[in-house]
Order: structure tokens, then sequence, then C-alpha cells
């Protein structure tokens, strides 16, 4: 069962800037596309959380602990706002839980004579396909 982590909006910085890319008028003259900022560091997140975020290899992070976010794929200030706070939840949810170690297993002896019996039956396959030999 995993637990759900709540983020209050005081913990992140918002900012609205405008949109990138094709779009005509709109984009030029109106900042609808958001910049989020959210320090891990510096949040109320359990200490186990913070670790598992900031361990993750993600260009989002940066090296200070802060993740960026750029939400710019609709057309109103208030839905790209929705959407980056969506994305913040899902990404600090993924890691709410820890993940169950893998425990290394060996492979029964079945599977061993199953790979053994196809890699003979290919190398048989490929041997026809060669020119005979005199």
């Amino acid at each position: 069962m995993s637990k759900i982590i709540a983020i209050a909006e005081s913990e992140v910085e918002i900012s609205a800037i405008r949109a990138q890319g094709a779009g005509g008028q709109n984009v030029n003259k109106v900042s609808s596309a958001i910049h989020l900022r959210f320090d891990v560091l510096a949040s109320s997140l359990p200490d186990d959380v913070k670790e598992r975020l900031l361990a993750l290899r993600d260009n989002r992070l940066t090296n200070e602990g802060v993740f960026v976010l750029k939400a710019q794929s609709h057309r109103t200030q208030e839905q790209n706002r929705q959407d980056a706070f969506a994305r913040l939840l899902d990404w600090v949810n993924s890691m709410a839980t820890p993940q169950k170690p893998r425990r290394a297993t060996k492979p029964t002896y079945a599977s061993k004579q199953r790979r053994l019996e196809s890699k003979s039956q290919r190398s048989s396959t490929k041997q026809l396909r060669s020119k005979p030999q005199d």
C-alpha cells in the first residue's frame, strides 16, 4: 500500500512565463506557461522520501536539490498551473514508498535446458543455410 504525500502550495514557487514554440499571436503576448520550482531539501517531506528523490538521476533536479518544471501544454495559465502541480505530486508520490529490494535467483535446470536447446536449434538452422562443403 503506497502512501500519498501532499505538498503545500506555499512550498512551491510558481512564476508565469511566455510559452515557446508555435502558436501565433497568443504565444507572443500572453504569459501562459508555468515555471515551477520546488526545493526538496527545504520542504516538509519525510526525510526518507527526500533521500530517495535526491538520489534520482533526474535532469529536472538541480545540484542544489531544486526540482524545476515547465508546463506549457495548455492555452491558459490556470490549466498549466494545475498540470505542473499534478506532475510535481506524481513525481513525489512515485518515491513515497521504497522499492522492494531485488533478490537474485538462479535459473532453473529446465530453463537452462530450454536455452541450450534453442541455441543448438538456431545453430543447426544457420548451418543449413551455408554452402555445402566438398
